[in-house]
């Protein structure tokens, strides 16, 4: 889960106040891992925090939900432990906690640690009384090290280090619409224009998703997509010319030739 900030004009939306000379809406995704489609999606004002729309959605119990640290929100996290959904985030640099216990890592798997902590804050132990799990990781392709944050003690770490892998899939949605789909420029400039606008794109999205699993080519949504914007005026059948079917000329009406 994540959000994506698409930048407005101020001057010419006004409704969209963000910051002072910056106007922006806020786009809310929930992506469902099996598919990688938008299970939930919401639009808010760019001032709208992430965190925020996370705490509305109903997980079903047992689910994982991989995020950032914008959705840093400790009680929350004791929330959705209470209600048997999993989480996987990165621990912020600064939280004070305890080491409880410690556990052996494969280090040619990239794991540096995997620890059960506490936290040792006042109001942070408070929100979030139940103890996590702490698993470090050293990427080696960057050789960056990121420190993630999780309630599942039943996977393994680097398995909990690849979910967290998994979320650059939202980044690549937001990057994929926004490129393809033509939500940084718009026809309107009223909220409801816009909105709609955006909403549009999300239908196309979904209906290009469905016919590449429909159409089983192994063509990607974006050569479907220029496909379809090259022949939106022709009437072809879709999945002929999804497979490169030639079109064929129309033969002459032999009654209309009789006539000449």
């Amino acid at each position: 889960m994540d959000a994506s900030t698409i930048d407005l004009c101020l001057s010419v939306f006004p409704w969209a106040d963000f910051r002072t000379t910056k106007g922006a809406v806020k786009l809310h995704v929930g992506l469902n891992h099996e598919g990688y489609l938008p299970e939930f999606v919401t639009i808010t004002d760019g001032k709208g925090h992430d965190v925020t729309v996370g705490r509305t959605l109903t997980f079903p119990k047992g689910s994982i939900v991989a995020i950032d640290k914008a959705y840093n929100d400790y009680a929350w996290y004791n929330q959705l432990t209470d209600k048997g959904i999993f989480f996987v985030t990165r621990l912020k640099t600064n939280a004070r906690y305890r080491v409880i216990s410690r556990r052996s890592v494969i280090k040619e798997k990239g794991l540096t640690c995997d620890q059960t902590i506490e936290f040792t804050g006042v109001l942070t132990a408070k929100k979030c009384p139940i103890q996590l799990r702490r698993i470090g990781y050293r990427d080696p392709v960057t050789g960056k090290h990121y420190v993630f944050l999780s309630n599942n003690f039943k996977l393994s770490a680097r398995t909990i280090a690849d979910i967290y892998k998994a979320r650059w899939q939202v980044e690549l949605f937001f990057k994929w619409v926004k490129q393809n789909l033509k939500i940084k420029s718009f026809i309107g400039t009223s909220k409801n224009a816009v909105l709609t606008q955006i909403w549009i794109a999300l239908c196309i999205y979904l209906l290009l998703a469905f016919i590449k699993f429909q159409s089983k080519l192994g063509k990607s949504m974006q050569q479907i997509l220029r496909l379809l914007q090259l022949n939106l005026f022709e009437k072809r059948d879709l999945m002929a010319l999804l497979r490169g079917d030639p079109s064929g000329d129309k033969q002459p009406d032999t009654n209309q030739l009789a006539l000449l």
